[in-house]
């Protein structure tokens, strides 16, 4: 080795282990690695003695006589300034100098984040490439995961979504007006409910076609949750049947006037293809304060049983339950 110049060895070490350090006999840096240069950009190692910019912290040394005859022995350092990254080394001599090579040690994963190293950084036999292939494996499997989930939750919520809505109109369905009715019941929530029921809709249907009742449905619909708040329900539960769920309202007058809003906007007629299509509505309305302990069959019933009572009366009006 005696004929190996430090040029010759420095080329040798940068490929198989880029962080080492070379010592001169009084312990100056005469020789660094490219992936420990790396860890100091703006701070000279080369020429700065290694009890200065290193601290040796197991086993405690502070002389360079005890240092050298740790030689072939495993050695904890740190860098003495932030960050104070923890290393392992083994010293060997070579010749006119020593040949100090590092390594992160379990701190490993710490010291890629911190410096922003890459498995070019490293020797091609070193593990911790390995390493490093494992972890680039692993967060391209969470990426896929994470992608994975968020469409299969998207899936979930569009699913979930689709089982409340009726397909035609938007509005929530039979199944979301059940559990909207359990919920509000269960917090004991003061509420009214309305059925509505279109009349003339089936000569609608059967004059102008389906096409032309798709398109009334719309837009009851749509006249149905203008006239409502934002926190009601509006549910389609048959053909031409709606229910309304108009919360903390127990006025019999206020009802009445949303009722009437309903019957007038809904009797406006509706254009289809260059023709017009006329129905009205009927409708029967409970409170949830008329009963002692409300449940949604009853409410329903009864309400129905005041739809029909309006459209004995000869239709487009309202009626309340009656006991």
């Amino acid at each position: 080795m005696e004929n190996v110049s430090l040029q010759d060895l420095s080329g040798l070490l940068d490929t198989l282990c880029p962080m080492h350090l070379v010592l001169d006999s009084d312990g100056i840096i005469v020789g660094a690695g490219p992936t420990l240069l790396k860890l100091r950009p703006d701070h000279a190692l080369v020429g700065q003695p290694l009890l200065t910019r290193f601290e040796l912290t197991r086993p405690r040394l502070t002389s360079l006589g005890a240092l050298w005859d740790r030689q072939g022995k495993k050695l904890h350092l740190q860098f003495r300034d932030a960050p104070q990254t923890a290393l392992k080394g083994v010293l060997m001599r070579c010749g006119p100098v020593w040949v100090l090579n590092l390594s992160f040690g379990i701190s490993v994963l710490d010291s890629i984040r911190d410096y922003d190293l890459t498995n070019a950084d490293f020797a091609a036999t070193d593990l911790i490439i390995e390493m490093l292939y494992l972890i680039e494996a692993k967060s391209a499997a969470m990426e896929a995961s994470r992608k994975l989930n968020m469409r299969l939750q998207g899936a979930k919520i569009a699913a979930e979504e689709q089982a409340f809505t009726d397909t035609l109109t938007g509005l929530k369905n039979r199944r979301a007006m059940d559990h909207v009715l359990t919920r509000l019941i269960g917090v004991g929530q003061v509420f009214a409910l309305m059925h509505v029921d279109l009349d003339f809709f089936k000569q609608v249907n059967d004059t102008m076609g389906h096409a032309a009742g798709d398109h009334v449905l719309q837009r009851a619909a749509m006249i149905m949750v203008e006239e409502v708040r934002k926190d009601d329900t509006v549910a389609r539960v048959g053909g031409d049947e709606f229910v309304l769920i108009l919360r903390g309202i127990q006025n019999r007058e206020t009802l009445s006037r949303i009722a009437a809003r309903l019957i007038d906007r809904l009797e406006q007629p509706v254009p289809y293809e260059g023709k017009e299509c006329r129905i009205s509505a009927s409708l029967g309305i409970v409170l949830s304060v008329d009963y002692d302990t409300p449940s949604p069959r009853q409410m329903l019933e009864d309400a129905d049983q005041a739809l029909y009572a309006s459209k004995r009366r000869g239709r487009a009006c309202h009626s309340f339950h009656v006991e």
